[in-house]
């Protein structure tokens, strides 16, 4: 697939991202952070006391309830995903939540992050007898597909409507991880998900500054369902990362569809390079493949990656390098790109797969691209990947 980035944008409104949480600030222009844990009790009343609503509080009493920003980071993310957002403390916690929402009896996963997989494990302590199948196995009622769409950590995208069909007709539930592709690239719940899962900490968070996790559900009544088990499992956002998330989302439409673009322009330059060939300043010997959607392409079934990524292809990648050596010397050979693992950051980061997962092939390199200029980033890999050419050669 060829097509230039700006071929296909589907906008997030920055209006939205601004101003969605306007009915809870106050006089304040940025969102004023509180510390505090517990909050003053009101004086007594004539007549009932009012119910605690916990989607819009009129008054806070404990932190993990409820606090003020928070609540207004979750009214952004409510709007720009379609549905009702929760925050947790992780991503991991996120997947924990929603394995306790779903009580599933069974879970179908397949490859995706090593970290929900040992979450499911850890779940699991309780439920002997939930097995774990292949999302390409044949569903039952009560199953839990967990799809992770593009996929960590190769960016690769997978069909999203072909398995909530085919999990809902065997009477499961699809839970959808986009952490790949937040709003304005992907949306789920258009093609069949029944929740939505994000690590935050990746591009919602977007400064490498927080720890967050997101799950979005379709209707106010299943968001309440689930706050009682946010909060019971003491998985609240702590009160300065509820800032730093709000602050971080008035800037998701100028920062993603930068990092978008970024990442197609180099998946499609390094593409060129791949299976031995020389390209642009790139040794021919350094590159055997490059995974991304963008090079994907149409299925046997018919699913066009570019299709369910609406508004753009997937900031995250990966290369697979010829050799063990290069990769290892790849990441510390750069100048822009910093070797590091996670992703999501207006600053570009590379690392050997295995030193996070001990299951990657060695060879494997995860990119997470920034929002640097395009060229520069180009340049950047250019003179690494020659630089570690000529090293290992002189060493021979």
């Amino acid at each position: 697939m060829t097509g230039k980035p700006t071929d296909k944008k589907n906008t997030l409104s920055g209006t939205d991202l601004i101003h969605a949480d306007d009915e809870l600030h106050g006089p304040e222009v940025a969102p004023s952070l509180s510390v505090s844990t517990t909050f003053r009790a009101p004086k007594p009343h004539d007549g009932p006391k009012a119910e605690f609503d916990t989607w819009n509080p009129t008054q806070h009493i404990y932190s993990r309830y409820t606090q003020n920003v928070s609540g207004r980071a979750e009214r952004v993310l409510s709007k720009i995903n379609g549905g009702y957002a929760l925050t947790v403390a992780s991503g991991l916690s996120a997947t924990y939540t929603a394995l306790v929402y779903y009580t599933p009896k069974r879970v179908a996963i397949t490859g995706g992050y090593h970290g929900c997989h040992a979450t499911i494990e850890v779940f699991k302590r309780g439920r002997k007898d939930m097995p774990i199948i292949d999302i390409d196995d044949e569903f039952q009622p009560g199953d839990l597909c967990w799809l992770e769409t593009p996929l960590n950590p190769t960016g690769v995208a997978r069909d999203i409507k072909y398995y909530a069909d085919k999990v809902h007709a065997a009477g499961g539930h699809l839970v959808v991880d986009s952490t790949f592709a937040p709003p304005p690239l992907q949306y789920p719940f258009k093609w069949g998900a029944d929740m939505i899962m994000h690590s935050g900490t990746k591009y919602f968070g977007g400064h490498s500054d927080l720890l967050c996790g997101v799950l979005i559900v379709p209707t106010l009544e299943q968001w309440k369902e689930l706050w009682p088990i946010r909060t019971f499992l003491g998985n609240m956002m702590g009160s300065l990362e509820s800032w730093l998330l709000l602050r971080s989302l008035r800037t998701l439409h100028l920062r993603v569809p930068r990092q978008s673009d970024n990442a197609f322009g180099l998946a499609q330059w390094l593409s060129k390079a791949a299976g031995g060939k020389s390209h642009d300043g790139i040794p021919a010997e350094v590159i055997e493949t490059v995974w991304h959607s963008s090079l994907q392409g149409r299925d046997a079934r018919g699913f066009d990656p570019q299709t369910q990524l609406e508004g753009g292809w997937n900031p995250t990648f990966a290369i697979f390098m010829t050799n063990e050596k290069y990769a290892a010397l790849l990441p510390h050979s750069l100048k822009y790109f910093i070797p590091a693992t996670s992703l999501g950051g207006v600053e570009s980061l590379i690392e050997q797969r295995v030193h996070s997962d001990p299951g990657a092939d060695p060879r494997l390199i995860r990119i997470s691209v920034g929002a640097e200029d395009l060229e520069d980033l180009k340049d950047d890999l250019r003179q690494a990947f020659q630089a570690i050419v000529k090293s290992t050669k002189a060493k021979l």
